[in-house]
């Protein structure tokens, strides 16, 4: 680096937007394009959401906050708790050559997804929601938040 260089921080992936795909034959459901670029690779983690729905993380991201829950104390019960919650019903995904993933059965049923979705942006990670979900849970937030 030369005097007078600044040198510029990683770029943060800001996962932004609201999309309504359906899940297709097999469990399979397309991530919009704006997603997908924010992704590094092909390589997901998807798990068990608050709220009934599912999370998506990039694998990089998934292993940093996997790191942050190793620094926690296994002795603090709250801690045990959200690393069970979180761990037992993550999966493995990978993004086809169609942007698709498919999703597990446990956490279809977890989320109560069948056909419509709602798939959010939610900063740092993506959110997968049945569609009816999703709107109650939106005028929900709005509510609160109007309050």
């Amino acid at each position: 680096m030369t005097n007078g260089e600044s040198q510029r921080p990683p770029t943060m992936k800001m996962f932004l937007g609201e999309y309504q795909p359906n899940i297709t034959e097999g469990s399979r459901i397309a991530l919009p394009k704006k997603l997908r670029e924010q992704i590094n690779g092909e390589d997901l983690i998807l798990s068990r959401g608050f709220e009934k729905c599912i999370f998506v993380y990039d694998k990089e991201d998934w292993v940093a906050e996997a790191q942050k829950q190793v620094e926690n104390p296994i002795s603090d019960a709250k801690t045990r708790d959200l690393k069970r919650y979180m761990y037992a019903s993550a999966a493995e995904a990978s993004i086809d050559a169609q942007g698709r993933i498919v999703l597990p059965s446990n956490l279809l049923s977890y989320a109560g997804i069948n056909k419509e979705t709602s798939v959010i942006g939610a900063g740092d990670h993506i959110e997968i929601w049945n569609l009816e979900n999703w709107n109650e849970r939106f005028e929900q937030i709005s509510t609160e938040l109007a309050a």
